[in-house]
């Protein structure tokens, strides 16, 4: 899977011309981007980026890419993240490193929102992943049980035994649904719970997929 992820974020990244300033994603095919990216700008490429995360922020840093951040703008050119899980509208589901919040701030952001994965991320049905929801710290039991009665099984994450902590400082409750037949309805839905700030549904915001498959890409665009 590695080589259809690199080969995805390859073909990603020649869509950043010069000048641009671009969103950088989360995760281990974005880190692929990344990576590719720093290629670019050791070889003079001029673009300016605004990270997902503060991983992908020390990544980006290592590879000489400059930064910014909303205080200087808000209008970004091209984002280029990845996807736990993806159907046929290109709806996704995102957030299984933790950066969902930051990730649809950016994503809402771009003038083009470009989704690199590899092949196992394709699926006919959203729910197999478990969706993060990302509330705050105060009363995180209230908004569990309020999952519960939405036909999820709710788990709080947790890392080292300690709840995890997103870079905004609040917890991830992953719901499993197993099938989410009305991706948009639920992320609306979720939002609309108090405690909840964000939820890992992306939908109608991807413009394009590019997908490594073998030793091949698809591409496909939004309707």
């Amino acid at each position: 899977m590695s080589l259809e992820k690199q080969s995805a974020a390859r073909a990603a990244v020649e869509e950043v011309k010069e000048g641009m300033l671009v969103g950088l994603g989360t995760g281990s095919t974005a880190a692929y981007a990344i990576s590719f990216l720093g290629e670019k700008v050791r070889n003079g490429l001029n673009i300016t980026a605004i990270p997902t995360s503060e991983a992908s922020k020390q990544q980006a840093e290592a590879e000489g890419i400059l930064l910014t951040d909303f205080e200087h703008t808000i209008r970004i050119d091209l984002c280029i993240d990845g996807a736990d899980e993806i159907d046929s509208e290109l709806n996704m589901i995102k957030g299984g490193g933790g950066a969902l919040l930051r990730e649809k701030i950016v994503a809402a952001s771009a003038k083009r929102y470009l989704i690199i994965i590899d092949s196992s991320k394709q699926v006919e049905t959203l729910g197999a992943f478990p969706l993060p929801v990302e509330v705050i710290p105060f009363g995180w039991q209230v908004v569990l049980g309020k999952l519960k009665g939405m036909n999820a099984r709710p788990e709080l994450r947790k890392s080292g035994g300690q709840p995890f902590v997103t870079d905004e400082g609040n917890y991830i409750i992953d719901c499993s649904f197993k099938s989410i037949l009305e991706p948009a309805q639920l992320e609306t839905d979720l939002n609309r719970i108090p405690g909840v700030v964000e939820n890992g549904l992306f939908t109608g915001m991807c413009d394009r997929m590019i997908m490594g498959m073998g030793d091949q890409i698809f591409s496909k665009e939004r309707r």
